[in-house]
């Protein structure tokens, strides 16, 4: 057998091993994206089976608070029966007094109504930092990297800022999941002030996203090159979509300020900042206690 024949018969054989090699590559990616796409969707579903879960909460609560409005509004009104024989003038001022809690009663159902009628995620009652740690344990199981560290002195929430700071953090790390992929690192901090909470949720996403579909790092970095340009225009894009709106309104509601932007080269970046939060019920944020 000839040198030529050898070299020949060596080339096609690096030839075939190649193109296998190729071709399994390929498939391995393919059974990747397929594995993302499923556990994306079994976080997508987990996420709705906890807002409906928190919808039908909310509504029995709402539903309580009615129907003891109600029964106490029958008890008035069975009361300025009786005193409208013996004193009609009290009565009268009972009728008004019944006017009164007839409308609050009447704003109660109408808020079981808003809710039932609306399909906007809403969370279960009251979560707290255990449901926090079990987000964290779904996330990472779905493929994302949770960092979590905490400073300061952590104070009792009120429920509803509790629900509040459990939704941003909720949809930052399905958001992360979600446009980053398996293997994106979410970092996850929040800083304890005296009255207040700063929460910052950072990911990686650009990056990891890069790292999966390079095959060596010079690739990676041409990936994630960034401009000057680039960092002004993050600084001044004005990010948009239901989610951040979302997550903005809630900040909002507790006094709060919410900042969402894409970070040039590396990922994308969620802050929230409640200078007030110790004190604050959703209308103001001052200790009435002094």
């Amino acid at each position: 057998m000839t040198p030529a024949l050898l070299t020949n018969i060596a080339l096609t054989a690096a030839v075939v091993f190649l193109a296998l090699w190729i071709i399994t590559l390929v498939r391995s990616r393919r059974r990747v994206f397929t594995r993302n796409a499923d556990e994306r969707m079994r976080i997508d579903l987990e996420l709705s089976l906890a807002e409906q879960q928190g919808r039908l909460g909310i509504i029995r609560e709402l539903q309580d608070v009615a129907v003891l409005s109600i029964a106490r509004l029958i008890t008035r009104a069975e009361g300025a029966r009786y005193m409208a024989e013996s004193d009609p003038s009290t009565a009268v001022r009972a009728a008004a007094n019944i006017v009164d809690e007839g409308r609050v009663a009447l704003a109660d159902m109408r808020r079981v109504l808003t809710i039932a009628r609306e399909g906007e995620a809403v969370a279960a009652a009251q979560p707290g930092p255990q449901s926090a740690r079990d987000l964290f344990r779904v996330m990472r199981d779905a493929g994302l990297v949770v960092n979590f560290t905490e400073s300061g002195e952590r104070f009792e929430l009120k429920p509803g800022a509790e629900l509040a700071i459990y939704r941003i953090l909720q949809s930052s790390l399905a958001n992360a999941l979600k446009h980053g992929g398996l293997g994106t690192e979410a970092r996850v901090s929040f800083a304890w002030t005296q009255d207040g909470l700063q929460m910052l949720i950072d990911d990686d996403g650009i990056r990891a996203a890069a790292r999966r579909d390079s095959s060596s790092d010079d690739e990676v970095a041409a990936r994630t090159a960034y401009t000057i340009d680039d960092d002004l225009k993050a600084l001044s894009e004005s990010i948009a979509g239901a989610g951040i709106t979302q997550m903005r309104e809630r900040a909002q509601l507790f006094g709060g300020v919410f900042n969402a932007g894409t970070v040039p080269g590396l990922g994308f970046s969620v802050s929230a900042v409640f200078p007030s939060l110790r004190f604050h019920n959703g209308v103001h944020g001052v200790d009435l206690s002094r």
